[in-house]
């Protein structure tokens, strides 16, 4: 498939329409400028017939390789549980197919690293779907940060804390984030992914990383309770924790960026205000978001796909996010459960 300025649009196909991409990220693939989505496709014929009927997709298939293998496919969203992330991406690549993958890229780093071998054999291009790196409070953050608002950047604390839907489930009625053989670990490979992928695109890559992980419900296989600590290349040194069984009154959500002259904290998950704390006082700076919240950044894959620019989120920055939490939980795995 060509990829340059010649291609006048991107006709793609989606593999996994699940829930995600009902208003998070499908939709963009249709509404974005030059790109068109042409087939769906979902293990269960039906579910894929109606998505593909309710949003006018012309193909729908149940079987992922036929999609794949589509010639009016140029490139393909996989949107399915991680643990086909890697299969499914290392067929379309070998196929010739540009890949856009949700986050976590897969369920572990060496997932990800067959997953770059196969983009860079075939030199076909791969983008993850960590879209907080397009989205307006996070982008006012980075320059705020960039343009020394509170000084020389020192340190990155991060608090995630989350009651337990599980608590009253059964486990055949719990969500799949919580099974390590699908998910790769639990909640935390899903939420904290979004957190340290965006740190790693504000204070450069994670040169250190250590981290507890641990299982203190007892709800569910994964763990559901971590703390980590890290150092980036740019010499910001961090802390985190994230606990997954609180109680509701305990729930907090937050990033907190600390310098030599003030501090900058947003939440990640929750809608709320950017606060900026300096020696001009206190400010509070508030964002409305893309209503499919990854549009932006699938518009970026769609340039770069027509030559006219780049994406923001690569095959490479997102693997070493996936590095970063097996190194954090790689002791909890390591022993017997």
């Amino acid at each position: 498939m060509s990829t340059s300025s010649e291609k006048k649009s991107i006709n793609w196909g989606i593999i996994g329409v699940g829930n995600v991409t009902e208003v998070k990220s499908g939709p963009a693939f249709y509404k974005v400028e030059s790109s068109k989505l042409v087939a769906v496709m979902r293990r269960n014929d039906e579910l894929a017939k109606d998505y593909a009927r309710r949003h006018n997709v012309p193909k729908w298939y149940s079987d992922g390789s036929a999609l794949i293998n589509d010639p009016e496919v140029d490139a393909v969203y996989i949107a399915t549980p991680p643990d086909t992330h890697a299969s499914y991406a290392i067929e379309a690549l070998k196929a010739g197919k540009p890949v856009y993958i949700e986050k976590p890229m897969a369920r572990n780093y060496s997932e990800c690293l067959e997953m770059l071998k196969v983009a860079e054999e075939t030199k076909t291009p791969l983008w993850v779907a960590y879209y907080r790196r397009t989205l307006p409070a996070f982008l006012k953050v980075k320059e705020l940060v960039k343009n020394g608002s509170i000084g020389k950047p020192l340190m990155v604390n991060i608090k995630l804390y989350k009651q337990a839907a599980e608590a009253n489930q059964k486990p055949e009625e719990m969500h799949w984030h919580v099974f390590p053989e699908i998910a790769g670990g639990g909640h935390f490979f899903d939420l904290a992914s979004h957190q340290m992928d965006y740190l790693d695109f504000v204070f450069g890559k994670i040169t250190e990383v250590k981290g507890q992980a641990v299982n203190q419900a007892g709800l569910y296989p994964a763990e559901d309770t971590v703390t980590g600590t890290w150092k980036h290349e740019s010499g910001v040194v961090g802390t985190g924790s994230w606990c997954f069984v609180v109680d509701e009154k305990s729930e907090k959500d937050y990033i907190q960026i600390i310098g030599e002259k003030g501090e900058i904290c947003l939440p990640c998950f929750t809608h709320g205000d950017v606060i900026v704390k300096n020696q001009n006082g206190t400010e509070k700076l508030s964002f409305n978001n893309p209503q499919h919240i990854s549009q932006n950044l699938v518009e970026q894959v769609v340039n770069e796909l027509l030559g006219n620019g780049t994406c923001v989120s690569t095959g490479e920055s997102a693997a070493r996010t996936s590095r970063v939490l097996d190194e954090m939980v790689k002791d909890y795995y390591s022993e017997p459960q």
